[in-house]
C-alpha cells in the first residue's frame, strides 16, 4: 500500500463543532475516512493541500466533501483545458462567475477599472483580447486577488480545486505562474487552494519551507473495503451477491480497488431484474463484457494518443505484469528498450495516472484497461 504522509504539527488542531465527520461522510467516501478528516482540517484552518491518486480514486469527491463540511464555495478549474496563461485565467474566471453574484462581478470589474477584464450580458467575467505577454501578468496578479474579495463578500471560504494542475507546466516553463500562485493565494486568509495530480507528482513540490503544502495519497482500496461498499450500495436497489457464487469474489479480481471501476460495474449490475435479487457470477461477468465494450473507443483513443514505446510497456504490463520491468529477462522476454527509453516510458506512464509505480508493484492504475488489453491481445 502506498504511504499516507502527512505533516506533523506541534500544536493542537482545533475541531469546529459544527463538522461531524463520521456521521456526514458519504457512502462514497468509505474507506478513506482518515484522509477525508485530514482535508476538512486542513481546510478549516486555510491550508492547502496536493491530493496524488490515480484517475477514479476519488480525489475530487473527497475534496468536495470537505470544502461541503467547512462550508466553503468551491471553483474548479480543469488544467488539461489551459492550454497557455490567457486560457487559464479565462476558465478561472469562469468558475467565478459560476459561484458569485453577477453584479458583484460588475462592480469588481466597474471599481478595478480594468484594461483586461469585461462583464458581458451573460453574467460573465472575460478576458479580453488579445493581450501581450506583460498584460496577461498583470490581470494574472489582479484575478489572484478576487477569490480572496469574493469569499469576504459571501463571508465563506474559497476552496480553489485545479484538476491535473502540473499540465501548466507544458507552458510555464520556468514556473513563475506556478509559484506565483502558490505564494499569492498562501497570503490570502480566506481562500484554501487543492492541486490534484498523479502519484508521480508526489515529491515535485520542493519549497515547503516557504509555502507549505501537504500531501495525501490515496492508495487502491482494499477489497474488504471494496466490498463492504459494493453490498452496502447494491443493498439499496435491494440486490446482493449470491453467496453460493464466486459472484463478489469475480467484481472484487475486476475492480482490483479501484473505486472509479467499481462504480461502473456496480451500475450495470443495479440494472439487474432478477426476481430474487442474487447477483450471480454470470451477472458480474456479463456486466464486465458489457462495460468493456462500451470502454472499447474510449480505450482505443487512449492508445492513440500515447508514444509507441508507452504502448507497448502498456501491453507488457497488462499482459505480463511484473514488479520489476527494468530486469534484464523481462526486457528481453518482450523486446523492451533498455535504458531511458524504458524509464521514460515508466515515467510517462506514471504521470499519466495509467501505472503505479514501485510501491504499487507497477500494476495498472485502471484495472478494466488492463482487462480490455488482455482481452484484445488475447
Amino acid at each position: 500500500m502506498l504511504s499516507l504522509r502527512v505533516r506533523m504539527r506541534t500544536t493542537p488542531i482545533p475541531q469546529s463543532k459544527n463538522v461531524n465527520l463520521d456521521l456526514s461522510t458519504p457512502l462514497q467516501l468509505i474507506g478513506r475516512s482518515g484522509e477525508f478528516q485530514r482535508i476538512v482540517e486542513v481546510l478549516a484552518q486555510d491550508g492547502d493541500l496536493l491530493i496524488t491518486g490515480v484517475p477514479g480514486s476519488g480525489r475530487r469527491t473527497l475534496v468536495r466533501g470537505g470544502a461541503e463540511e467547512v462550508g466553503a464555495v468551491v471553483l474548479e478549474v480543469d488544467c488539461i483545458r489551459a492550454t497557455d496563461g490567457g486560457r487559464f485565467l479565462q476558465l478561472l474566471a469562469e468558475a467565478i462567475s459560476q459561484n458569485w453574484q453577477p453584479e458583484k462581478i460588475h462592480n469588481w470589474v466597474t471599481q478595478t477599472e480594468s484594461e483586461f477584464f469585461g462583464f458581458h450580458p451573460e453574467s460573465k467575467l472575460k478576458l479580453l483580447r488579445p493581450l501581450s505577454e506583460k498584460q496577461l501578468w498583470q490581470a494574472f496578479e489582479l484575478l489572484l486577488e478576487l477569490p480572496q474579495i469574493m469569499a469576504i463578500d459571501l463571508n465563506q471560504r474559497v476552496v480553489l480545486i485545479l484538476q491535473s494542475f502540473p499540465h501548466i507546466r507544458s507552458w510555464d516553463r520556468n514556473g513563475l505562474w506556478e509559484i506565483t500562485f502558490r505564494r499569492k493565494i498562501k497570503a490570502h486568509t480566506h481562500v484554501s487552494y487543492v492541486l490534484i495530480a498523479t502519484i508521480a507528482e508526489t515529491g515535485n513540490y520542493a519549497d515547503e519551507d516557504n509555502y507549505p503544502l501537504e500531501t495525501l495519497q490515496l492508495p487502491p482500496l482494499s477489497r474488504d473495503i471494496l466490498a463492504m461498499w459494493a453490498r452496502e450500495i447494491l443493498h439499496t436497489a435491494k440486490l446482493t451477491f449470491d453467496p453460493r457464487s464466486a459472484a463478489l469474489q469475480l467484481f472484487l479480481d475486476a475492480a482490483q480497488g479501484h473505486i472509479g471501476d467499481a462504480i461502473a460495474l456496480i451500475r450495470r449490475l443495479q440494472t439487474s431484474t432478477r426476481a430474487d435479487g442474487l447477483i450471480s457470477e454470470q451477472d458480474v461477468q456479463q456486466a464486465i463484457e458489457g462495460l468493456l465494450k462500451d470502454l472499447s473507443m474510449t480505450y482505443e483513443s487512449l492508445l492513440m494518443l500515447l508514444p509507441a514505446n508507452q504502448v507497448h510497456l502498456l501491453e507488457c504490463l497488462a499482459l505480463d505484469p511484473t514488479e520489476k520491468p527494468q530486469s534484464k529477462d523481462y526486457i528481453q522476454k518482450h523486446g523492451l528498450s533498455r535504458g531511458g527509453s524504458l524509464q521514460g516510458a515508466l515515467t510517462g506512464l506514471q504521470h499519466k495516472g495509467l501505472i503505479y509505480g514501485a510501491e504499487q508493484g507497477y500494476r495498472l492504475a485502471l484495472p478494466l484497461l488492463a482487462l480490455w488489453l488482455q482481452q484484445r491481445l488475447s
